[in-house]
């Protein structure tokens, strides 16, 4: 059997359960899941090994139709890239919600890379709604083939991996077997952090600030980490912080839960 090897980008709307899929796929947390829509910034490669295949999955930020912000903009640039740079799209919608933007529809109508489009959360529909949906999208998007699932309880997930493996080119692998991402530590334990603060600040605050590891030192038994947050105004740094520090605390612990968790070592 030859060897296959190829990139597969997850696309979608904001929270429609990209970041969840990608995780359940490539079987261990690699995106940064929470309830709030736009949460993942940048373009995170999980890449699945086999001995005969390698597939390299890309996690995008949402779509974002109208950008309020230039981070916004810089987001969606990553999101026009996924729509060329690979060699399957898989399109996740959440059956719960309108269906996308029309300019989105016809990006992938004419794309040149075969579409899957993945109807995500349908343990939270009924099963009139479900053929419905998967009626519209068959006749929206005549080409792309379509795949009911739940991301988050692996429903129809070991089905989609076949088809994606019978997409994929005979290639050589792009990465070492070894490798299950192309991110550092470093990236992952920022990305666990801002997940905390998304989880546990309102609205206003998980948005205008930045994690950055100011310190990262590993032993046999030991990781001790130094994270800096970054807020944009005084006043949020005092909402970051809490009454006598009980915010931040909160956010410590749970993070460092998470981060052992991901390393198998103490924090």
């Amino acid at each position: 059997m030859k060897h296959k090897a190829g990139y597969v980008n997850i696309l979608g709307n904001p929270n429609v359960g990209k970041s969840t899929l990608m995780n359940a796929l490539v079987g261990e947390k690699l995106s940064i899941i929470t309830s709030k829509a736009q949460t993942t910034r940048h373009r995170i490669l999980g890449i699945v090994n086999d001995e005969n295949y390698q597939i390299v999955f890309s996690d995008t930020p949402g779509i974002i139709d109208q950008p309020a912000y230039k981070m916004h903009e810089v987001m969606n640039q990553f999101v026009q890239m996924a729509f060329t740079d690979a060699d399957l799209i898989l399109f996740v919608i959440d059956i719960t919600e309108e269906v996308p933007h029309e300019s989105t529809i016809e990006r992938l109508r004419n794309s040149k890379v075969p579409v899957f489009v993945l109807i995500n959360k349908i343990d939270l529909s009924d099963q009139p709604n479900l053929e419905a949906s998967v009626l519209w999208w068959t006749e929206a998007l005549p080409k792309a083939k379509i795949f009911p699932l739940s991301a988050t309880l692996g429903h129809n997930v070991p089905y989609l991996m076949e088809q994606i493996l019978a997409h994929l080119p005979e290639s050589p692998p792009y990465f070492p077997k070894d490798e299950l991402t192309d991110k550092s530590m470093r990236f992952f334990i920022t990305e666990i952090i801002r997940e905390k603060i998304l989880l546990n600040y309102k609205q206003e605050i998980p948005y205008s600030v930045e994690v950055a590891v100011d310190a990262y030192e590993e032993s046999a038994k030991l990781i001790r980490i130094q994270a800096i947050i970054f807020a944009a105004r005084d006043s949020q740094k005092a909402i970051i912080i809490g009454k006598q520090g009980a915010a931040i605390k909160k956010t410590g612990t749970m993070a460092r839960e998470d981060i052992e968790a991901f390393v198998g070592k103490k924090v």
